[in-house]
Protein backbone atom coordinates (compact mmCIF):
# COMPACT_ATOMS: atom_id res chain seq x y z
CA UNK A 1 0.00 0.00 0.00
CA UNK A 2 1.35 3.05 -1.06
CA UNK A 3 1.84 6.14 1.48
CA UNK A 4 -0.72 8.13 0.29
CA UNK A 5 -3.33 5.31 0.05
CA UNK A 6 -2.47 4.61 3.86
CA UNK A 7 -2.38 8.30 4.77
CA UNK A 8 -6.15 8.23 4.01
CA UNK A 9 -7.16 5.93 6.59
CA UNK A 10 -6.34 8.44 9.20
CA UNK A 11 -8.05 11.33 7.49
CA UNK A 12 -11.48 10.21 9.07
CA UNK A 13 -10.20 10.06 13.11
CA UNK A 14 -7.57 13.02 12.64
CA UNK A 15 -8.23 17.00 13.32
CA UNK A 16 -5.73 19.15 11.52
CA UNK A 17 -4.84 21.73 13.51
CA UNK A 18 -1.34 23.54 13.68
CA UNK A 19 1.10 23.36 16.20
CA UNK A 20 4.73 24.41 16.53
CA UNK A 21 6.74 21.98 17.92
CA UNK A 22 10.61 22.41 19.56
CA UNK A 23 12.30 20.03 20.06
CA UNK A 24 12.96 19.12 23.67
CA UNK A 25 15.30 16.82 25.21
CA UNK A 26 14.56 15.01 28.09
CA UNK A 27 16.52 14.51 30.74
CA UNK A 28 18.93 10.75 31.45
CA UNK A 29 20.65 8.24 30.65
CA UNK A 30 18.51 6.57 27.83
CA UNK A 31 20.90 4.56 26.21
CA UNK A 32 19.26 1.26 25.47
CA UNK A 33 18.85 0.17 21.89
CA UNK A 34 15.10 -1.06 22.33
CA UNK A 35 16.09 -4.47 22.55
CA UNK A 36 14.29 -7.07 24.64
CA UNK A 37 14.48 -10.54 26.73
CA UNK A 38 14.40 -14.04 25.22
CA UNK A 39 11.18 -15.53 26.23
CA UNK A 40 9.46 -18.68 24.71
CA UNK A 41 6.43 -16.60 24.29
CA UNK A 42 7.45 -14.00 22.04
CA UNK A 43 7.92 -15.08 18.67
CA UNK A 44 10.64 -13.54 16.31
CA UNK A 45 9.79 -9.61 15.21
CA UNK A 46 8.58 -9.52 11.72
CA UNK A 47 10.89 -8.02 9.17
CA UNK A 48 9.55 -4.28 9.04
CA UNK A 49 9.87 -3.91 12.75
CA UNK A 50 13.46 -2.65 11.24
CA UNK A 51 12.06 -0.66 8.38
CA UNK A 52 13.68 3.09 8.41
CA UNK A 53 12.01 6.12 8.78
CA UNK A 54 10.12 7.55 5.70
CA UNK A 55 10.60 11.07 4.33
CA UNK A 56 7.65 13.26 6.03
CA UNK A 57 9.54 16.53 4.87
CA UNK A 58 8.32 15.62 0.95
CA UNK A 59 4.86 15.97 2.22
CA UNK A 60 3.53 19.85 1.19
CA UNK A 61 0.55 19.41 2.69
CA UNK A 62 0.18 19.37 6.69
CA UNK A 63 -2.86 17.29 6.81
CA UNK A 64 -1.40 14.61 4.79
CA UNK A 65 1.82 14.63 6.44
CA UNK A 66 0.11 14.14 10.12
CA UNK A 67 -1.73 10.73 8.24
CA UNK A 68 1.31 9.45 6.85
CA UNK A 69 2.98 10.29 10.46
CA UNK A 70 0.02 8.34 12.43
CA UNK A 71 0.06 5.71 10.07
CA UNK A 72 3.65 4.68 9.87
CA UNK A 73 4.36 5.05 13.52
CA UNK A 74 0.79 3.42 15.05
CA UNK A 75 1.09 -0.28 13.68
CA UNK A 76 5.21 -0.06 15.71
CA UNK A 77 3.17 1.03 18.81
CA UNK A 78 0.78 -1.65 18.49
CA UNK A 79 3.62 -4.06 17.68
CA UNK A 80 5.51 -3.12 20.49
CA UNK A 81 2.90 -3.17 23.03
CA UNK A 82 1.41 -6.47 22.14
CA UNK A 83 5.11 -7.92 23.15
CA UNK A 84 5.15 -5.67 26.06
CA UNK A 85 1.76 -7.68 27.11
CA UNK A 86 2.86 -10.91 26.36
CA UNK A 87 5.94 -10.32 28.78
CA UNK A 88 3.34 -9.28 31.16
CA UNK A 89 1.32 -12.40 30.99
CA UNK A 90 4.21 -14.58 31.03
CA UNK A 91 5.14 -12.31 34.68
CA UNK A 92 1.38 -12.80 35.65
CA UNK A 93 1.68 -16.59 35.63
CA UNK A 94 4.66 -17.01 37.21
CA UNK A 95 2.95 -15.28 39.86
CA UNK A 96 0.49 -17.75 40.52
CA UNK A 97 2.88 -20.69 40.45
CA UNK A 98 3.61 -22.42 43.95
CA UNK A 99 7.60 -22.75 43.00
CA UNK A 100 9.69 -21.25 40.44
CA UNK A 101 12.12 -22.93 38.30
CA UNK A 102 15.61 -21.12 37.88
CA UNK A 103 15.41 -20.26 34.31
CA UNK A 104 11.68 -18.23 35.31
CA UNK A 105 13.88 -16.34 38.47
CA UNK A 106 16.32 -15.73 35.37
CA UNK A 107 13.72 -14.06 33.71
CA UNK A 108 12.48 -12.36 36.58
CA UNK A 109 16.06 -11.28 37.25
CA UNK A 110 16.80 -10.10 33.73
CA UNK A 111 13.78 -7.95 33.87
CA UNK A 112 13.94 -6.41 37.61
CA UNK A 113 17.75 -5.99 36.10
CA UNK A 114 16.66 -3.87 33.09
CA UNK A 115 13.34 -2.04 35.13
CA UNK A 116 15.72 -1.07 37.75
CA UNK A 117 13.97 -2.87 40.54
CA UNK A 118 15.37 -3.86 43.71
CA UNK A 119 13.90 -6.38 45.41
CA UNK A 120 14.25 -10.76 46.51
CA UNK A 121 13.64 -13.05 43.34
CA UNK A 122 10.14 -13.80 43.36
CA UNK A 123 9.12 -11.48 45.96
CA UNK A 124 5.80 -10.48 46.94
CA UNK A 125 7.59 -6.91 46.19
CA UNK A 126 9.56 -7.96 42.93
CA UNK A 127 6.37 -9.08 41.36
CA UNK A 128 4.46 -6.26 42.37
CA UNK A 129 6.88 -3.46 41.19
CA UNK A 130 7.19 -5.42 38.00
CA UNK A 131 3.94 -5.64 37.32
CA UNK A 132 3.93 -1.65 38.18
CA UNK A 133 6.71 -1.03 35.52
CA UNK A 134 6.32 -4.47 32.96
CA UNK A 135 3.16 -2.60 31.27
CA UNK A 136 2.07 -0.68 27.73
CA UNK A 137 2.02 3.23 27.05
CA UNK A 138 -1.59 3.99 25.44
CA UNK A 139 -0.86 5.18 21.75
CA UNK A 140 -2.16 8.42 22.17
CA UNK A 141 0.74 9.29 24.43
CA UNK A 142 3.72 7.79 22.26
CA UNK A 143 2.49 9.73 18.73
CA UNK A 144 1.98 12.89 20.35
CA UNK A 145 5.27 12.71 22.06
CA UNK A 146 6.88 11.44 18.59
CA UNK A 147 5.37 13.73 16.88
CA UNK A 148 6.44 16.67 19.21
CA UNK A 149 9.96 15.59 19.56
CA UNK A 150 10.89 14.60 16.02
CA UNK A 151 8.81 17.35 14.55
CA UNK A 152 6.37 14.92 12.93
CA UNK A 153 9.33 12.85 11.66
CA UNK A 154 11.84 15.80 10.41
CA UNK A 155 14.12 16.08 12.50
CA UNK A 156 17.57 15.59 12.41
CA UNK A 157 17.64 13.10 14.66
CA UNK A 158 14.65 11.61 13.48
CA UNK A 159 15.85 11.29 10.30
CA UNK A 160 19.72 10.32 10.69
CA UNK A 161 19.14 7.96 13.86
CA UNK A 162 15.68 6.69 13.30
CA UNK A 163 15.51 8.83 17.05
CA UNK A 164 11.66 9.56 17.60
CA UNK A 165 11.86 11.00 21.20
CA UNK A 166 14.97 12.24 21.81
CA UNK A 167 16.36 9.64 24.39
CA UNK A 168 20.33 10.50 25.10
CA UNK A 169 22.99 7.92 25.48
CA UNK A 170 26.42 8.50 27.21
CA UNK A 171 28.74 6.62 25.76
CA UNK A 172 30.57 8.44 22.74
CA UNK A 173 29.84 7.96 19.71
CA UNK A 174 26.90 6.19 20.73
CA UNK A 175 24.38 8.45 18.95
CA UNK A 176 24.89 12.35 17.17
CA UNK A 177 26.43 15.42 19.09
CA UNK A 178 23.38 17.97 19.42
CA UNK A 179 24.35 20.94 17.99
CA UNK A 180 23.58 23.69 20.76
CA UNK A 181 25.04 20.92 23.12
CA UNK A 182 26.35 22.97 26.41
CA UNK A 183 30.00 23.25 26.37
CA UNK A 184 31.46 20.59 28.86
CA UNK A 185 28.93 18.33 28.19
CA UNK A 186 29.13 14.52 27.25
CA UNK A 187 25.71 13.37 26.09
CA UNK A 188 24.57 12.23 22.42
CA UNK A 189 21.19 11.90 20.61
CA UNK A 190 21.07 8.26 20.51
CA UNK A 191 20.89 6.47 17.69
CA UNK A 192 18.86 3.53 16.66
CA UNK A 193 18.49 0.82 13.67
CA UNK A 194 14.99 1.21 13.25
CA UNK A 195 11.71 3.82 14.62
CA UNK A 196 10.76 0.38 15.95
CA UNK A 197 13.63 0.49 18.31
CA UNK A 198 12.96 4.27 19.30
CA UNK A 199 9.43 3.39 19.82
CA UNK A 200 10.58 0.33 22.44
CA UNK A 201 13.18 2.18 24.25
CA UNK A 202 11.41 5.18 24.81
CA UNK A 203 8.31 3.10 25.76
CA UNK A 204 10.95 1.39 28.40
CA UNK A 205 12.26 4.41 29.27
CA UNK A 206 8.61 5.80 31.04
CA UNK A 207 8.54 2.43 32.62
CA UNK A 208 11.43 2.50 34.55
CA UNK A 209 12.94 5.89 35.20
CA UNK A 210 12.29 7.74 38.56
CA UNK A 211 11.38 10.67 36.89
CA UNK A 212 8.17 9.18 35.37
CA UNK A 213 7.08 7.40 38.74
CA UNK A 214 3.59 9.95 38.88
CA UNK A 215 2.94 8.30 35.03
CA UNK A 216 3.24 4.83 36.30
CA UNK A 217 0.84 5.54 39.51
CA UNK A 218 -1.53 6.49 37.24
CA UNK A 219 -1.71 3.53 34.90
CA UNK A 220 -1.64 1.61 38.13
CA UNK A 221 -4.55 3.06 39.76
CA UNK A 222 -6.60 2.85 36.27
CA UNK A 223 -5.65 -1.27 35.94
CA UNK A 224 -6.82 -1.95 39.53
CA UNK A 225 -10.25 0.48 38.83
CA UNK A 226 -10.58 -1.30 36.15
CA UNK A 227 -10.57 1.98 33.51
CA UNK A 228 -8.91 1.91 30.02
CA UNK A 229 -5.86 3.40 29.74
CA UNK A 230 -5.19 6.96 28.80
CA UNK A 231 -2.77 8.73 27.06
CA UNK A 232 -4.66 12.40 28.07
CA UNK A 233 -4.53 11.45 31.41
CA UNK A 234 -1.06 9.82 31.96
CA UNK A 235 0.40 12.75 30.09
CA UNK A 236 0.22 14.79 33.26
CA UNK A 237 3.11 12.39 34.19
CA UNK A 238 5.57 13.79 31.99
CA UNK A 239 6.12 17.16 34.06
CA UNK A 240 10.14 15.82 34.17
CA UNK A 241 10.13 15.12 30.64
CA UNK A 242 11.00 18.59 29.42
CA UNK A 243 12.71 21.33 31.48
CA UNK A 244 9.42 23.44 30.54
CA UNK A 245 7.58 21.51 33.29
CA UNK A 246 3.80 22.08 32.95
CA UNK A 247 3.91 23.76 29.62
CA UNK A 248 5.17 20.94 28.09
CA UNK A 249 2.59 18.58 29.85
CA UNK A 250 -0.57 21.17 28.15
CA UNK A 251 1.45 20.64 24.75
CA UNK A 252 1.31 17.20 24.60
CA UNK A 253 -2.33 17.37 25.90
CA UNK A 254 -3.43 19.64 23.18
CA UNK A 255 -1.54 17.66 20.22
CA UNK A 256 -4.12 14.70 21.66
CA UNK A 257 -7.03 16.40 21.99
CA UNK A 258 -7.20 18.14 18.69
CA UNK A 259 -5.38 15.48 16.45
CA UNK A 260 -7.82 12.93 18.24
CA UNK A 261 -5.37 10.50 19.23
CA UNK A 262 -8.00 8.95 22.13
CA UNK A 263 -8.82 6.93 18.58
CA UNK A 264 -5.79 5.16 18.57
CA UNK A 265 -5.95 4.16 22.16
CA UNK A 266 -9.77 2.96 22.11
CA UNK A 267 -8.54 0.76 18.14
CA UNK A 268 -5.95 -0.77 20.55
CA UNK A 269 -7.80 -1.69 23.33
CA UNK A 270 -10.15 -2.99 20.87
CA UNK A 271 -7.35 -5.10 19.22
CA UNK A 272 -6.12 -7.09 22.40
CA UNK A 273 -9.57 -7.29 24.41
CA UNK A 274 -9.70 -10.92 25.49
CA UNK A 275 -7.32 -11.94 23.29
CA UNK A 276 -5.49 -15.32 24.23
CA UNK A 277 -2.25 -15.83 24.71
CA UNK A 278 -2.18 -17.38 20.90
CA UNK A 279 -3.79 -14.35 19.59
CA UNK A 280 -1.68 -12.14 20.72
CA UNK A 281 1.43 -14.40 19.46
CA UNK A 282 0.04 -13.38 16.12
CA UNK A 283 -0.33 -9.68 16.58
CA UNK A 284 3.25 -9.50 17.91
CA UNK A 285 4.32 -11.17 14.51
CA UNK A 286 2.08 -9.61 11.95
CA UNK A 287 3.56 -9.85 8.62
CA UNK A 288 2.23 -7.11 7.20
CA UNK A 289 2.37 -3.30 9.77
CA UNK A 290 -0.88 -2.38 7.07
CA UNK A 291 -2.71 -5.47 9.14
CA UNK A 292 -2.06 -3.28 12.45
CA UNK A 293 -3.96 0.05 11.04
CA UNK A 294 -6.86 1.01 12.64
CA UNK A 295 -9.80 -1.39 12.64
CA UNK A 296 -7.83 -4.06 10.68
CA UNK A 297 -6.25 -6.18 13.35
CA UNK A 298 -9.17 -9.22 13.09
CA UNK A 299 -7.06 -10.16 10.26
CA UNK A 300 -4.08 -10.45 11.64
CA UNK A 301 -4.14 -14.46 12.19
CA UNK A 302 -4.28 -14.15 8.51
CA UNK A 303 -1.75 -12.30 7.95
CA UNK A 304 0.61 -13.57 10.29
CA UNK A 305 0.41 -16.37 8.41
CA UNK A 306 1.17 -15.03 5.29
Amino acid sequence: MSQGRRALLFLIPMIAFAIGGGFYMPSGNYGDNGSELALRDLPALPDWADDPLPDFSAYQDTTEKKAAFFSFLYPRIVLANSRILLERSYLLRLEQKAELSSSEKRWLNAQADRLRIDAPTGSEDQFRLLKKRLDVIPPSLVLAQAANESAWGTSRFARQGNNLFGQWCFSKGCGLVPKNRVEGASHEVARFVSPYRSVRAYVQNLNRHETYQSLRDIRMQDRRAGDPLSGLEMAEGLLGYSERGEDYVKEIRSLIHYNNLGFYDDDFRDSVRNRALEDLQQLAATRSETQLLPGRTDNTENAAEG
